[in-house]
């Protein structure tokens, strides 16, 4: 078995389910149950898969580039997403205009199961229940299906510094009672025993629920406790967190003690002193207490970055500043509007140094035809100029652009993490 991760803290969110049941899962390669003792927490034995293979990803519409003949450009197999997303869905960059989340500066671990097989348990998690890759109807790419109640763990690394951040879309079942949903970094005292997360010295829970009575019935709400004394209660984001048809997208930010949580462009959770200065957080837990027919959940596009990023030193002192948070739509040009709190970072440096020019360049994983990603690099760093310009009033005059296609990897193509830091855009002093 592969080993369990060991815990020194503990951040949880969990909530109650909205919505109506979400549309069938279609395309399942193979029907089975997963709870084979390989998948078990104490059986000892490693989760297998079998011969990985690629997912097409399907083009979409260049909004702020502005594609005129609407056309789906070449599909590129895994191709040079940041995180899959759903056409007519997607809300404009100006929607996240408080959006202050920076991812870090290295990608250590990016999951889409993309390499996993349709129907199987991805290769590099650990469980003690049971789960499948699924695709849904109307949805990119693949999802996790919890299919049992239990604990669920990605194996990105066995060591999370103290800056990190942490995001995962998020698709879920209708409400009842006692069906939480819940992530968590956290430290066990019994490797082999992760549903003990709960028992940890020093741990914070934040929790999403649903309001089953009062004014407030069916409304999610979350709470924060640290060491089981409550900071904050109830509080309500319905216009996010009951949404019943699009993913809801989770940023988890720490920065030593400072933790900061956020669902879709709302911030839900600030605290300076989340965590104890001693904290080594070094895994993640998924965790279901309940599961029906009916109430399933399902994780995608999760994404662990390190490093904090800083800015201003990389651009003014090493005159280069290399991203991996601006992110795009499938094989476009489209500018995610996760994107801004990155967009915005970059945009302060040079508004803090008017004489400053910078060359903007685009890159891209080695999936797909190599004329394809080199036209898609440099149509996406013209629209980081263009994004700058028009939603930061910086001067176009100011700015070049460029791409590199796949010709310029930083880290071999060979699994999905290496692949996520290719995919990149870089700011070169001029």
């Amino acid at each position: 078995m592969k080993k369990l991760l060991v815990f020194s803290s503990l951040l949880c969110f969990s909530f109650f389910a909205q919505g109506q049941i979400l549309k069938k899962i279609t395309d399942r390669a193979k029907q089975r149950t997963i709870d084979k003792a390989n998948q078990k927490v104490n059986t000892g034995t490693d989760n297998t898969v079998d011969t990985a293979f690629s997912k097409t990803e399907k083009g979409v519409k260049d909004i702020i580039t502005g594609d005129p003949d609407k056309k789906k450009k070449d599909s590129v197999q895994n191709s040079n997403a940041g995180m899959d997303s759903n056409e007519g869905n997607t809300p404009s960059i100006k929607a996240y205009s408080k959006f202050d989340f920076v991812p870090g500066e290295k990608v250590i671990g990016f999951e889409d199961f993309s390499t996993g097989t349709i129907g199987d348990f991805p290769s590099e998690w650990n469980t003690s229940s049971s789960a499948e890759i699924v695709t849904i109807d109307g949805k990119e790419g693949r999802w996790l299906m919890l299919t049992k109640p239990g604990v669920f763990l990605p194996e990105f690394t066995d060591k999370y510094p103290e800056d990190f951040t942490f995001e995962f879309d998020l698709l879920h079942g209708v409400p009842i009672n006692g069906a939480a949903f819940t992530v968590a970094f956290a430290e066990l005292v019994e490797i082999n025993k992760p549903q003990n997360w709960t028992l940890a010295t020093n741990h914070i829970n934040f929790e999403l629920s649903t309001a089953n009575t009062g004014a407030k019935a069916g409304l999610s709400r979350y709470s924060v406790r640290k060491n089981s004394a409550s900071e904050a209660a109830n509080q309500f984001y319905p216009e996010i967190l009951n949404d019943k048809n699009n993913p809801i997208h989770i940023s988890i930010w720490r920065q030593k003690e400072r933790v900061r949580v956020y669902a879709n462009q709302e911030k839900l959770w600030d605290i300076p002193k989340g965590l104890a200065k001693e904290a080594k957080l070094n895994a993640i837990v998924f965790y279901v207490p309940y599961v029906e027919s009916n109430l399933q959940h399902y994780v995608g596009n999760l994404r662990l970055a390190v490093g904090a990023p800083d800015t201003r030193k990389k651009m003014l002192e090493q005159n280069k500043w290399v991203t991996h948070g601006i992110l795009f739509d499938v094989n476009s040009a489209n500018i995610k509007p996760q994107s801004y709190g990155t967009l915005k970072e970059m945009a302060n440096v040079l508004k803090e140094n008017p004489d400053l020019k910078v060359n903007i360049v685009g890159h891209t994983d080695a999936d797909g035809k190599d004329d394809a990603n080199l036209d898609l690099s440099k149509r996406r760093a013209a629209s980081v100029k263009i994004a700058l310009a028009k939603e930061f009033g910086i001067d176009e005059s100011r700015m070049e652009t460029d791409g590199k296609g796949e010709g310029e990897p930083i880290e071999k193509n060979n699994n999905p993490a290496g692949k996520a830091n290719n995919r990149r855009v870089e700011f070169i002093k001029l």
